[in-house]
């Protein structure tokens, strides 16, 4: 595997490609890793729904959402919480402000856009037909609104500073179970921790809010919040959170293994 020092180093150069790839490439790419995460959230719910032990269900949860991670990185999609640790090739002048933050917000767009069809998929197919999918649906999108706002920045960073993690564990690895196990873990241990992850919530939100629509509500269930005030005032602070901890942990890296390059 690669060393922390050489890590930085590799991901300089990874970084100053995703900042100056052509926006139709980033777009396309972002799409994949948007279906690709959202399809981990869809294999989390399908697994977990009928679940009554929270606990239980966040363990089984855990276990299957990492891999929407693990497949975003061997087909080389972008992802918009991961190419936060661009802050590595600007801090190694390899990549510019500018640059970095045209690619975070073409991905992020992309992104929004492979998670919304899914959720379409998934509601046009008529899995929310299951009332009891359908409530678990609507009842995880609701409780996501209903977050304060600092309380999603904490979550958003929190969150955000393990995905890098996974992201640098399974770049270090050279062969695909390394790579596997590298991103599989940080991940679990955020899904299991119950942190906000902007790129998931692009699918947990509108499929609870399609859910709502097709199912009409679920008895005992606080819809207020439910809506598309609700989904920005979830989705604004949890991005706010997941910029600061994946930028926040690249300048760490960074920080903490340029000296002994030198």
């Amino acid at each position: 595997m690669l060393s922390p020092v050489e890590f930085v180093d590799f991901y300089a150069q990874v970084g100053a490609k995703k900042s100056a790839n052509s926006a139709g490439r980033l777009f396309l790419a972002a799409i994949l890793a948007g279906f690709l995460i959202a399809s981990g959230a869809v294999a989390a719910s399908t697994a977990s729904y009928g679940l009554e032990n929270a606990s239980v269900a966040r363990v089984v949860s855990g276990l299957l959402f990492p891999f929407g991670l693990i497949m975003v990185i061997i087909t080389g999609a972008e992802l918009f919480t991961g190419n936060c640790m661009i802050t590595i090739s600007m801090l190694e002048k390899k990549a510019s402000l500018a640059g970095m933050i045209r690619n975070l917000v073409i991905v992020y767009l992309g992104n929004f856009a492979g998670s919304l069809l899914l959720a379409a998929a998934v509601a046009y197919s008529g899995t929310f037909s299951n009332d009891a999918m359908a409530a678990y649906a609507i009842r995880t999108a609701a409780n996501k609104c209903a977050i304060p706002f600092g309380r999603a920045v904490v979550l958003g960073i929190l969150c955000n500073v393990l995905v890098c993690a996974g992201v640098m564990c399974s770049l270090c690895g050279k062969d695909l179970p390394g790579r596997a196990v590298g991103a599989f873990v940080p991940v679990s241990f955020f899904v299991i921790g119950g942190f906000e992850h902007c790129v998931a919530n692009m699918y947990y939100i509108p499929a609870g809010l399609l859910a709502a629509s097709v199912s009409g509500g679920v008895q005992g269930v606080d819809l207020s919040t439910l809506n598309l005030t609700g989904f920005l005032s979830n989705m604004i602070p949890v991005t706010i959170g997941n910029i600061i901890g994946g930028c926040g942990f690249g300048a760490l890296i960074w920080a903490a293994q340029k000296p002994a390059k030198t």
